[in-house]
């Protein structure tokens, strides 16, 4: 009901009744009160006045699900949305989300994760009321070794968003992190849930730093917000909105093409990895010369040897990045 309620307050230009919108809505004005309270609740400011009515005061912006689907512009990834004040990880709860059946492109979104877990096990900071945590599921008809793939087309689509909103260079760092002035300000974490040869869903999961300002002292070097690099707060709403619409674009665009190759010099203009000195850690350790990016997305490597090698996973850093 009070989403309901919400939906006539934006209709009106001035103050509108309770008996009014009890008469819209078919409720009595005792319905209308408790809706008003729990609008209130969610942070929106709304004047009560004697003889009046209510008047939902313009140009808030408010984070929570009924502000983000507002007139969000997708055919399925945010068509449903759960949001949590607080919850252990919002990749968990996507994955209890897929267990119970839900559809692809329902997304979890959180307020504070205690939880919050990055890549390799790392921990993630997630205050409440600074940044975006979030998660979705996918359902794409590919084979475990293709999921990766859909990491480097999450960070396209959120560099395209934070460049449109902010007009902030954001750079991408092979293969999970958005980089800003050289400074972390995204990470991206996929999970599979899979058989040898068969994907049940996958799940992607982005954490943007968006109104942070005080990082923990191990963060303060590495790690950067949108606030600061743009010197003042920035709207997550507008940020999640077009983060999720951007992905949409490229993840239909793959599907129907089944290739990365339609995104790969948009992905290589963006990504700092190539021409860089780097250093590798996973199966083999080593540093080398960042020379390009495969049609598979996988990242091209001149190790110290001459010898060129396909990284396909493993920590990746870049020499002298600061």
């Amino acid at each position: 009901m009070y989403k309901k309620i919400l939906e006539e307050l934006k209709k009106a230009d001035n103050y509108i009744s309770g008996e009014e919108l009890g008469e819209k809505l078919s409720v009595s004005r005792a319905a209308i009160w408790k809706g008003i309270q729990k609008l209130k609740e969610q942070g929106y400011v709304i004047e009560a006045v004697s003889n009046k009515g209510y008047y939902l005061l313009p140009e808030q912006d408010l984070y929570n699900e009924m502000e983000i689907k507002e007139e969000l512009n997708t055919k399925k990834i945010g068509k449903e949305i759960y949001f949590y004040e607080q919850t252990d990880s919002t990749n968990q709860c996507i994955r209890r989300l897929a267990k119970e059946g839900k559809p692809e492109g329902v997304i979890a979104i959180a307020e504070i994760q205690t939880a919050g877990k990055g890549r390799r096990g790392k921990s993630w900071q997630s205050p409440k009321g600074t940044g975006i945590w979030f998660s979705f599921l996918l359902k794409p008809n590919i084979t475990p070794p293709e999921a990766p793939l859909l990491t480097l087309l999450a960070g396209l689509a959120v560099c395209r968003a934070i460049r449109q909103q902010t007009a902030l260079e954001a750079k991408i760092k092979w293969p999970n992190d958005i980089l800003i002035a050289g400074k972390k300000v995204c990470g991206i974490l996929t999970e599979l849930d899979a058989e040898m040869d068969s994907v049940h869903f996958v799940i992607t999961g982005i954490g943007i730093n968006v109104n942070t300002e005080i990082f923990p002292e191990e963060l303060q070097k590495g790690a950067t917000s949108l606030k600061i690099e743009k010197g003042e707060a920035i709207s997550r709403k507008l940020i999640l909105k077009a983060v999720i619409e951007e992905f949409e674009k490229i993840y239909l665009q793959y599907e129907k093409e089944c290739s990365f190759l339609p995104f790969r010099e948009e992905y290589k203009k963006y990504c700092i990895n190539i021409g860089k000195e780097l250093q590798i850690l996973g199966k083999q350790n080593f540093t080398g010369m960042g020379l390009d990016i495969t049609e598979q997305g996988e990242l091209l490597v001149k190790k110290e040897t001459g010898e060129i090698v396909v990284v396909l996973s493993g920590e990746v850093s870049i020499r002298n990045l600061l």
